[in-house]
């Protein structure tokens, strides 16, 4: 009997320790991004998240192959709504039940993914939006809210909102004196009242280097967790590095409205690695991996000691995302568009980060400028790169990016092999006025950041998962593309 007590309760322990180290384990969360003409599929990316540790992710859209290759993973799923939504979810619950059913319960019942939360817009009172979602955002939430609790699903599925960190401010310029942006204060209170009451978390995007990049005046070692710049001190508190005057800022004015307790989620923090000259792998890798150290060691904030959930952005690069805010919007990927590691991370345990598998690719071959080009026929070369760069990312030829250092002919010869690839290699995607010609050579300057690509082979992934999805281009979308694209070669074109 003896024996049997003790195996009994040697077995007990084994559980709840077993129990306990699951519930410590470590898992980290990102923002999963689908605007890229050559995405991977779905599968290669959510084996590329389960690869380097990643419990969490979220998505700005419903997109259904993401969705169906997370089912039965047990990846916790944040699913957006875009704002272009809003009014309509706003104006009829019965649009917010629909979208609900479509994209919430349909794929929690037939695909089993784990959704946790539904993200009702992004950043939606955006000072650079003018207003446009104010009135509708909150009505939106309600809805969504409704439609959760006609599901079944209101303690399962949590609603959130994305918010910008332009929504509160400081007029003392120190993190105590926070609140909200008077502006849109009285729908902030709404919403922050409505979350709380229906168990929902605030969720906000925190960018130190748009911090850096915006202002030249900014001091640079503050954007990082080991910087050295002078700290700034707030009263008894001491801070080093702007996140954390950032997000105490925000608890600041949570705290002066009534809402100290409020849960927050980072929905978005990270660094670009291209498109300026701050937007570089040196300071990419030095900003992530201090993040990443935080997370692993769960420090919180001088007001808040306990971590937040931190989303980082992101997963991968997205060659076809607008590029109004900048040129480095293509480039905030910890992976480039390929699932291939653009720079190494401790992520914690020894691990490090761990490549995409199962990529195919195009032939090694580029477009490049011919050496019997004459590029003083003005007229026509200017005709060609604008085409080049109207239809392809051409954001690593920007000022202070990873290419701008080519000379003319490196400059069209970078813009028409992102064309010819962007096109999938096509006989026809390599002709441009008689300057282009065809190379088995790599054309990428030796012992450079600077890198020619060749694309993943779409035909050949579609053979093999035929579940892949491409991504879904409305004409805001496309047009919104288009005339950023026209606005980038213009400037490239005044640069040259």
């Amino acid at each position: 009997m003896g024996l049997q007590r003790f195996t009994t309760l040697f077995l007990l322990a084994l559980c709840i320790l077993s129990q306990g180290l699951a519930k410590g384990a470590l898992g980290f969360a990102c923002n999963w991004g689908t605007r890229s003409s050559h995405p991977l599929p779905p599968q290669i990316l959510v084996k590329l998240l389960k690869d380097n540790g990643f419990t969490q992710v979220k998505l700005f859209e419903a997109d259904p192959g993401a969705l169906k290759a997370l089912g039965n993973t047990g990846i916790q799923v944040m699913v957006g709504i875009p704002n272009d939504l809003l009014a309509s979810l706003a104006s009829n619950v019965n649009a917010a039940i629909a979208w609900v059913n479509q994209n919430v319960s349909t794929y929690i019942s037939k695909n089993g993914v784990n959704i946790r939360y539904v993200a009702v817009g992004n950043e939606a009172f955006l000072k650079t939006y003018n207003g446009q979602f104010v009135n509708s955002t909150f009505p939106a939430i309600q809805n969504i809210q409704a439609a959760l609790i006609k599901a079944g699903l209101g303690r399962q599925v949590k609603v959130t909102t994305p918010l910008n960190a332009d929504v509160y401010q400081s007029d003392s310029g120190l993190p105590s004196g926070g609140n909200f942006r008077p502006d849109i204060h009285d729908q902030m209170i709404s919403i922050i009242k409505f979350l709380s009451q229906n168990g929902g978390p605030l969720t906000f995007n925190i960018y130190p280097f748009l911090s850096l990049d915006a202002d030249p005046n900014f001091p640079k070692e503050f954007a990082f967790f080991d910087g050295s710049a002078a700290p700034v001190v707030d009263g008894s508190i001491t801070y080093t590095n702007v996140f954390d005057a950032n997000f105490d800022t925000l608890i600041s004015a949570l705290e002066k409205n009534g809402f100290g307790q409020m849960p927050v989620i980072i929905g978005e923090v990270g660094w670009p690695t291209d498109g300026t000259s701050n937007a570089n792998i040196k300071n990419a890798q030095r900003f992530n991996q201090g993040l990443i150290n935080r997370i692993v060691k769960k420090q919180g904030t001088p007001k808040r000691s306990t971590p937040p959930d931190i989303y980082l952005f992101g997963l991968i690069d997205e060659d076809t995302k607008s590029i109004e805010p900048g040129p480095f919007e293509r480039h905030w990927g910890v992976f480039n568009l390929d699932g291939s590691i653009k720079y190494p991370l401790n992520m914690g345990g020894g691990k490090s980060l761990v490549a995409a598998r199962g990529v195919r690719y195009l032939p090694k071959q580029w477009c490049v400028l011919s050496s019997q080009a004459n590029v003083q026929d003005s007229a026509a070369f200017a005709d060609s790169m604008s085409k080049a760069c109207t239809y392809a990312d051409c954001t690593c030829l920007s000022p202070g990016a990873s290419c701008s250092g080519l000379d003319i002919k490196g400059n069209a010869s970078y813009a028409f092999n992102m064309y010819y690839q962007t096109m999938d290699q096509r006989r026809d995607a390599c002709q441009f006025n008689g300057f282009s010609v065809i190379t088995n050579i790599d054309p990428s300057p030796p012992q450079s950041a600077c890198q020619f690509k060749i694309m993943i082979d779409l035909g050949k992934h579609e053979k093999k998962a035929t579940s892949f999805a491409a991504p879904k281009w409305n004409k805001i979308d496309f047009m919104v593309l288009l005339i950023s694209s026209f606005m980038f070669t213009l400037v490239l074109l005044l640069c040259i």
